[in-house]
């Protein structure tokens, strides 16, 4: 009952969808009805015309009855064309709503939650789950509406022309019922497996797309193969376990049906020897009874495509339904100084994982510039992460102007902060698009020109094919990768924040590159505060200060002579990529 009470919310949910086009639903509701009300008329000919025509030969209704039989077929034309057309119309624009609803709702979501969803599962909740709630609507409403109101006229006629047979045909209705039942279990179950193969598939797929090089390089072509033969057969497995209990539900019926057909055979022939019974009315009755089982069976097999809507309905608003960012914040500032402060500071990414950062303590002040440096995995990135709130630190605090940046508006905190990552985030659009993106749409070319400038990316832009209006090709493809690197740096220039992040931003580049970025960079920094994390030590050589991190701690702070002096972790550091650069 609970089960059963949770399908019609998740239901009642989906189609309140439908809602704001109603007059549209309204119009293919009164053509099903007018389809629907056609349906027993083509029965309720038979008797005129047997009896009537055959029987009587009545010149009237012989002339009479062609003419009503093609009125009633282009009546019935017309609403089946209006009714279906104006359906697809708003199951179109549900679809399009509920993807418009996923998407915003992708944007607002934290970090953590791509940290623990693969990408192909979640681009299958798009194209997959969403094309089967589109069955739902489409299929099922049409099915309940239409067939229902069919059968019910059906079932009228039926009674008007012979009330003691039509109760026999009624007497199907339990043992269907229970049929009914017995498979809609099996079909919710199975359509919840092939979403999730087919979310497998994408996910497979999705990775070989990206990684096809390094496929090819190492010869994993028939590794991934397999990989993907294994998820490619189960979705089969799965697809055909649904399809033989659907198909399990129309011999089921017409069984039943064919007993009840035998019955009234017998009985109906009894009454037409005691003349109980003409045989127009006969005919038409049968007639009728014939065209009660296709909407029968499509009414019973609606259970296919609502238990197929009903578990992609799930995955839909499970998405729908997660927590979105925390956006507490209400405190707006134009521009902020740029002070920085993690006050004991610790996080972890997973609870079931070691501590990333470990009562982490550190200032910096407004203009400043600070280099965290150390091992891979020692916590400096995640450093990174917090500052603009992709992660909510699990103790301590971190303050911006001494404001906990919990208490700013999402929206004020990182329009003051620019990032510049070690995996270069481009979009498959103009180089200009690319550099002026989101907020800096509207900046002007010449401001664009000049942060490319500084970035030492008008080299080569000028040489592409169409200047600042090339396209880049996905993820900046069609770009080397110092090419893409100086490409996100001067987004991060025309930016122009007074906080300015730096991971690993001039780890694409080639030495001569890295050398003019690294001269540009020493200017922009000015008057804005600026963390630089690095891998390599001649980055920062320059900054204000370093500090180095180890295994979630900070171990040591100073300038680079004061480092090198103390013959530390850095010192350390910095003699084995002496020794590398040496014997290279």
């Amino acid at each position: 009952m609970r089960k059963q009470t949770k399908d019609i919310e998740l239901y009642l949910r989906l189609l309140g969808y439908v809602k704001p086009y109603w007059r549209m639903f309204i119009i293919s509701v009164i053509a099903m009805v007018v389809l629907a009300i056609t349906e027993p008329a083509i029965a309720a000919l038979m008797k005129p015309m047997l009896d009537g025509g055959f029987i009587e030969k009545d010149p009237e209704i012989i002339a009479l009855v062609p003419v009503l039989f093609v009125v009633l077929f282009a009546v019935r034309g017309i609403a089946d064309f209006s009714s279906s057309v104006a359906l697809s119309w708003v199951a179109n624009k549900v679809i399009m709503d509920l993807r418009g609803d996923m998407f915003m709702q992708l944007l607002t979501l934290p970090s953590r939650y791509y940290d623990q969803h693969v990408t192909g599962r979640l681009i299958s909740r798009f194209a997959y789950d969403v094309s089967q709630v589109k069955s739902a609507t489409t299929n099922a409403i049409t099915v309940v509406i239409r067939d229902s109101l069919t059968i019910v006229g059906l079932l009228a006629w039926m009674f008007y022309l012979n009330w003691q047979l039509s109760l026999i045909s009624l007497l199907c209705a339990p043992f269907i019922a229970g049929l009914v039942l017995l498979i809609r279990q099996r079909l919710r179950k199975m359509g919840r497996k092939v979403q999730a193969t087919m979310g497998d598939i994408s996910h497979v797929l999705s990775e070989c797309i990206h990684n096809h090089k390094l496929i090819k390089l190492f010869g994993g072509s028939e590794q991934e193969g397999r990989r993907f033969f294994e998820v490619n057969n189960n979705n089969r497995r799965y697809m055909m376990k649904f399809a033989i209990a659907s198909a399990a539900t129309g011999p089921g019926i017409q069984f039943i049906a064919a007993v009840a057909t035998a019955a009234i055979v017998y009985i109906a022939t009894r009454q037409a020897i005691s003349g109980s019974l003409t045989v127009g009315e006969f005919i038409s009755f049968i007639a009728a009874m014939s065209m009660l089982l296709t909407p029968l069976k499509r009414l019973v097999r609606i259970n296919e495509f609502i238990q197929k809507g009903l578990a992609a309905s799930e995955s839909i608003f499970d998405l729908l339904d997660q927590e979105t960012e925390i956006d507490k914040g209400g405190k707006q500032v134009e521009r902020l100084r740029g002070e920085i402060e993690l006050d004991n500071v610790s996080f972890r990414y997973d609870p079931e994982h070691s501590a990333a950062l470990n009562r982490i303590t550190l200032t910096v002040r407004p203009g400043e510039t600070v280099a965290l440096v150390g091992s891979s995995g020692s916590g400096k990135t995640t450093i990174a992460n917090l500052l603009p709130a992709f992660y909510q630190v699990n103790e301590g605090a971190i303050r911006l102007d001494g404001v906990d940046v919990r208490d700013y508006s999402l929206a004020t905190l990182r329009a003051n902060i620019a990032f510049v990552s070690q995996e270069v985030m481009l979009f498959n659009d103009t180089v200009r698009n690319n550099i002026a993106y989101g907020a800096l749409a509207d900046s002007s070319d010449d401001a664009v020109d000049k942060a490319a400038e500084a970035a030492n990316a008008m080299e080569f832009i000028r040489d592409l094919p169409r200047g600042m209006d090339t396209n880049i090709g996905e993820k900046g493809q069609r770009l080397s990768g110092g090419q893409r690197q100086r490409l996100a740096i001067a987004r991060a220039l025309l930016k122009d924040a007074p906080v300015l992040i730096l991971d690993e931003a001039t780890s694409s580049l080639d030495t001569e590159s890295e050398r003019s970025i690294q001269e540009a960079l020493d200017n922009i920094r000015k008057n804005r505060t600026c963390i630089i994390i690095a891998h390599r030590l001649s980055t920062v050589e320059n900054a204000d200060r370093i500090v180095v991190i180890d295994q979630g701690r900070i171990v040591q702070s100073g300038t680079h002579k004061q480092l090198l002096q103390q013959d530390g972790v850095y010192a350390r550091l910095h003699q084995v990529q002496l020794s590398s650069a040496n014997s290279n």
